[in-house]
């Protein structure tokens, strides 16, 4: 795990503010891609029409220092697999104990079965600002979301 401790602390950033944090567990880190695991951190039960989250969820969270995306395979308390859920953001970084991520707005979700993929949020991505603020990284998150939507069309996503 080049170095890496059992646990960090997950920062999700948005807008230049912490969205949420949660403790997480290093699965592995090969200095590119580090993945970890925890449970389910929001506040009770999230449903998003398409996927419920809810407490004894557990994510295995796929993050690249070198790719504008994260990737999140979700599982119930049991072990049953709900899908992927993918965010468009910044690559992360590791600092310290905790991995910092900013959040581009720009979501995926895949459904077990593959059918039906889910591009999610762009109306936010749009009002956000960020194509006339960083027009580069609004072309890296447009450009990641396509590739995360092919990965996910050809079955090829990151799994644990």
């Amino acid at each position: 795990m080049s170095g890496s401790p059992a646990e960090l602390t997950v920062v999700l950033l948005k807008a230049g503010s912490t969205k949420i944090r949660y403790p997480a567990t290093v699965v592995s880190d090969d200095g590119t891609r580090v993945t970890v695991r925890a449970e389910w951190a929001g506040a009770g039960v999230r449903d998003f029409g398409f996927v419920r989250f809810e407490p004894g969820d557990v994510f295995t969270e796929h993050y690249w220092r070198d790719r504008w995306y994260a990737v999140k395979e979700v599982r119930t308390g049991a072990g049953e697999l709900k899908g992927w859920y993918c965010d468009v953001t910044r690559p992360a970084e590791v600092r310290g104990g905790e991995l910092v991520v900013e959040d581009l707005d720009l979501d995926l979700w895949v459904p077990v079965d593959g059918a039906g993929i889910l591009r999610l949020d762009e109306d936010e991505f749009e009002a956000s600002g960020l194509a006339g603020r960083d027009p580069e990284a609004a072309r890296q998150a447009v450009q990641a979301l396509d590739e995360l939507e092919l990965l996910a069309a050809c079955g090829r996503l990151p799994h644990a």
